[in-house]
């Protein structure tokens, strides 16, 4: 099972359908346009710290934890500014948040208009599935094979510091490489040269 598929089994794809009035294929098919940038910037902060998954894990809290989550799958209106706090953590500017819902328009088909307003949410989805498995870490069972194995199960192999699943493998099952889920190996890092070329 991939993150997008274990992303889209909380109940968060059909939540975020619900609040943009559209269909979930559609949620999946921006998720997977966006998701490499969402997750190469929690990558990118928790490489920039000494203490990586450490450092990420009180990131995680900071931001809102696993109330991220439960904001978006709740009935109430989505509070999408901590959605915005959240792309302001891992991209630090607004310009890096337009460039990604561009860029993943042309791979996915859809607006760009409707990207901006999914991205905080999914930034949301991924912080906050994140935070709870870091709450889970100390009574999750062995045999949920990882997915539901904590922080250091999840993030762990996400940064290939699990020593099973390093980020650079793409296959297999585990979260070890999708970090990467357009195959093309940097799509953050080409965003944030786009960018800084574009402020020149």
């Amino acid at each position: 099972m991939n993150i997008q598929d274990i992303l889209a089994s909380t109940g968060g794809f059909g939540s975020i359908a619900k609040e943009l009035g559209i269909s979930e294929s559609q949620v999946a098919s921006g998720a997977q346009a966006l998701l490499p940038a969402i997750l190469g910037g929690f990558k990118r902060q928790a490489n920039a710290q000494p203490s990586g998954m450490d450092a990420l894990g009180g990131l995680l809290g900071q931001l809102g934890g696993g109330g991220l989550l439960d904001n978006l799958l709740s009935p109430e209106p989505t509070q999408v500014n901590r959605g915005n706090d959240v792309l302001g953590q891992i991209f630090g500017t607004r310009e890096v948040s337009r460039q990604v819902a561009q860029h993943a328009s042309t791979q996915s088909g859809l607006s760009p208009d409707l990207l901006k307003k999914m991205l905080p949410m999914l930034a949301m989805l991924v912080a906050g599935y994140m935070a709870k498995q870091q709450g889970g870490a100390a009574t999750a069972p062995a045999q949920d094979g990882g997915i539901l194995g904590g922080l250091g199960g999840l993030i762990g192999g996400m940064l290939g510091g699990g020593g099973q699943q390093p980020a650079s493998n793409r296959g297999g099952g585990g979260l070890g490489g999708m970090l990467d889920l357009n195959g093309d190996g940097n799509a953050l890092d080409d965003i944030l040269g786009m960018v800084q070329k574009s402020m020149r």
